[in-house]
């Protein structure tokens, strides 16, 4: 807004003193002071407020005023309820330094001067802003040059001031302007909006990560191939982005929701755009899946993992690894719809999103990632690049962290993700993952694949609404212990630990850690005494009682892998 502006609001109460020929300024905001340097509070534009509590003699007003000028300030407002007319010297110094110079009257409070001002610069800057936004949206719908959505969060940070981020149903920084969101703030906002959605709550959702609020917009697809709106949610609640802005929206007029919802509408068309990109690397999965599981000729099937490997691998000299990942959602009977959805899609949505380093930002990091869907199972097909020489293979994360020799760690995959996704799975759904090991050529990937499922099947045997195994807990009594039936597994454990069960409920004896603790520290009486904190003779009393309520002896290998296997079914 203009200067000028002010002075045709009569409830403003202002009258001008000085500076009728830079009533053109733009006004960007106002600040209320009495400080006699105000200029660290002061970035240009604003109408400061003044009681003049600052002014002892009229050899201040000099300093004031050219500090005033120097920061680009767009005018001075001066209280006449403190010493009455405003000092002339104050006057003398605005006409010197061109700097307009209001009196507020006494019946007027600062506070409506600065309501009237914000509401006015808020209301011309989102006009601006949705004008933008208007015609980016239609730049990115005819074609790729509307610069993607970082152009409009930057946009919301220059013109509104509000700090946002694009994330997936993980809290994977998609899209941002300015410093990243902590990945652990990111996961957190991202629970927080799937257990909204699934509870059925409209969005925004407001929440708090850190101390700082934040407004949760839900980004769904709203051109062609959109979901209808009856849909059970279940079917995308794991697969929509979502904008996370750093602001409390509870209280904002309508017109700003509105923009914001038309900012979300423009980033679902990046996102339309990317998955229409996915489509091809899922074909190619698929055909490769159909060519392991049909028994084709290792011959035709490494004809196809060439044609493959250029799209996801562009670049790549040399043929790499493969590994194969399975995944598994299964719902309960629950939701807007009479049977639970197909899980199929949902899980090739989840398994693609996993798959990415959690540590790559942008829409396109999952460029790598080719997965296909067979009825109720997501099957990936993850290449690994040949581990150049000398390349640390120490570092953690996803598909490009994990590259290499090693593979990919079914424990390192659900780190960074087990929180939310737990969130949007809620108390009716389950995912369970399996990783095979890598395979360095065509005929070891249908042994690969039934490895990976098998690992899966080891998963959904644990406790939990997020698990994973891997290739290398196959050659383990893990691989035997969750097909046990249950009823032995019940058995087996009550007639080991319940003794000691009840005897640590009865006098708070803790011979069940203690336990513990003695097994993983290989009945090591110092090691286990020192992670303890226990003196050894307490140590070995403990044991003693173990031994006595159990009929067994902790010296003997068989006896210990019986306590070992039971507290590990229990």
């Amino acid at each position: 807004m203009r200067l000028r502006a002010l002075l045709e609001t009569d409830a403003l109460g202002l009258r001008l003193l000085g500076g009728e020929d830079e009533l053109d300024r733009t006004v960007r905001g106002v600040m209320t002071t009495d400080l006699r340097d105000p200029s660290r509070y002061l970035s240009g534009g604003e109408l400061v407020l003044t009681g003049l509590a600052w002014r002892h003699d009229a050899s201040d007003s000099e300093p004031f005023v050219r500090i005033l000028a120097g920061a680009g300030v767009a005018g001075l407002a001066a209280g006449e309820a403190e010493l009455g007319a405003v000092p002339d010297d104050l006057v003398e110094a605005c006409s010197r330094h061109h700097l307009p110079l209001f009196a507020v009257h006494e019946s007027v409070a600062f506070a409506t001067i600065t309501e009237h001002v914000v509401r006015q610069v808020s209301g011309e800057r989102a006009g601006d802003l949705a004008a933008v936004v208007d015609r980016h949206r239609r730049l990115m719908t005819s074609g790729p040059t509307g610069g993607g959505p970082e152009v409009v969060l930057d946009l919301l940070g220059s013109d509104l001031d509000l700090r946002a981020w694009v994330l997936s149903p993980t809290g994977r920084q998609i899209a941002g302007a300015g410093a990243p969101l902590p990945p652990e703030v990111g996961a957190a906002l991202a629970g927080e909006h799937l257990a909204a959605t699934r509870t059925g709550r409209r969005g925004p959702h407001r929440t708090a990560a850190n101390a700082t609020t934040y407004s949760l917009f839900p980004i769904r697809n709203t051109g062609r191939g959109a979901s209808p709106a009856t849909r059970d949610v279940r079917e995308t609640v794991l697969s929509d982005w979502l904008l996370a802005v750093e602001a409390d929206a509870g209280d904002w007029p309508a017109a700003r929701l509105d923009l914001l919802q038309g900012v979300t509408q423009l980033i679902a068309v990046e996102r339309d755009r990317r998955d229409a990109a996915r489509t091809v690397r899922r074909r190619l999965a698929q055909e490769v899946l159909e060519l392991v599981q049909s028994g084709a000729a290792p011959a035709e099937i490494a004809a196809r993992l060439r044609v493959a490997a250029p799209v996801l691998l562009p670049g790549l000299g040399t043929a790499p690894h493969w590994q194969v990942v399975v995944a598994r959602v299964e719902w309960g009977q629950t939701g807007t719809s009479a049977t639970a959805p197909e899980a199929g899609p949902v899980a090739q949505a989840l398994l693609e999103e996993i798959l990415v380093d959690p540590a790559a930002a942008g829409p396109d990091s999952a460029d790598r990632i080719a997965v296909a869907h067979n009825g109720d199972e997501a099957i990936a097909l993850v290449p690994l690049p040949a581990e150049a020489p000398g390349a640390s293979t120490g570092a953690e994360g996803g598909e490009e962290a994990a590259a290499g020799a090693s593979g990919l760690h079914a424990d390192t995959l659900l780190a960074s993700v087990r929180e939310p996704l737990a969130a949007g799975l809620a108390d009716d759904g389950r995912l369970t993952l399996g990783v095979s090991a890598p395979v360095h050529s065509a005929e070891g990937l249908r042994g690969a694949l039934e490895e990976a499922r098998h690992a899966r099947r080891v998963a959904a045997a644990r406790p939990g609404p997020v698990c994973a195994a891997g290739h290398h807990e196959l050659a383990s009594h893990v691989l035997l212990l969750p097909f046990v039936p249950d009823d032995v597994r019940r058995a087996f454990t009550a007639r080991l630990l319940d003794p000691l069960r009840d005897y640590d409920r009865r006098h708070r004896a803790e011979l069940i850690p203690t336990l513990e603790a003695f097994l993983d520290c290989d009945g090591s009486w110092t090691r286990c005494a020192t992670r303890l904190h226990l003196h050894v003779n307490t140590l070995r009393y403990r044991v003693g009682r173990i031994e006595q309520l159990t009929g067994r002896d902790l010296s003997r290998l068989e006896d210990k892998l019986d306590f070992f296997l039971a507290l590990r079914m229990s």
